[in-house]
């Protein structure tokens, strides 16, 4: 099993106020033990930078080389950041750079500036945490980006079928945060973007589920399994893993 987004809030790195939230610690030690408790065999994962941790990079680089192999990162980016900057990160595990239009005000022409030099220096694919009915007004970055994924399912019922035209397009979707999401049906959106593109979902915690109404329990699992019948194996693991390029 692959954990395709995971946050660790480590204590020994400052954190920055997010509309005045600051999130209490969770260490590896903490998801280990919480995905110990929930029975999963998890085998490697993508630690998420959330908004919360800014763009300062320490936290992360000693994050996965704690981790160790099999885990990879997905950062936020200084508007400065150079291509040194960028390389040294990749060497570090990072695989992907994220945007965050839920928490965080975005310059809709340095992120397409910045997506486009990662992916063209170290191949990095974008990461979007965003409520799927804004995907029609991205479409001009959308169209500019070789690879994608959308958080959280698209977070609402209303964006499905923007998020389903753009799968059918290749971009891959976090099946996490359903307790955080909006969404009338979960499984009956995992069936649907399962069935526009087998690849696409890719499994996740979401742990330690800050901020979400609640975090991830086992029956979220049960309904991943219920919606996409064979291809769970994929989706648990092989479509992130693939994505990730581990």
């Amino acid at each position: 099993m692959f954990d395709a987004h995971v946050h660790i809030i480590d204590p020994r790195f400052p954190l920055v106020a997010n509309h005045g939230y600051l999130p209490e610690p969770f260490t590896i030690a903490d998801y280990r033990q919480r995905v110990a408790d929930l029975g999963l065999g998890v085998e490697g994962g993508a630690v998420v930078t959330a908004s919360y941790q800014g763009t300062g990079q320490a936290y992360l680089a000693t994050t996965l080389r704690e981790l160790g192999p099999g885990w990879v990162g997905v950062t936020q980016l200084e508007p400065d950041a150079t291509d040194e900057d960028i390389i040294a990160l990749d060497e570090a595990g990072v695989r992907a750079v994220r945007f965050n239009l839920r928490r965080s005000a975005t310059d809709v022409k340095l992120l397409t500036t910045q997506a486009l030099r990662a992916w063209e220096l170290v191949g990095w694919h974008a990461e979007f945490y965003v409520d799927a009915t804004l995907l029609l007004s991205l479409e001009p970055v959308f169209k500019k980006l070789p690879a994608v994924s959308i958080d959280h399912l698209g977070m609402s019922t209303r964006g499905l079928p923007y998020l389903l035209n753009l799968v059918d397009r290749g971009a891959r979707v976090k099946a996490t945060g359903f307790g955080r999401a909006t969404i009338d049906d979960v499984g009956d959106a995992l069936k649907r973007i399962d069935a526009v593109n087998p690849t696409a979902l890719m499994f996740g915690t979401d742990l330690p589920g800050t901020r979400a109404r609640r975090a991830f329990e086992l029956t979220d699992l049960d309904t991943i399994t219920e919606a996409v019948g064979d291809n769970l194996d994929a989706v648990l693991g092989g479509n992130a893993r693939s994505f990730y390029r581990i």
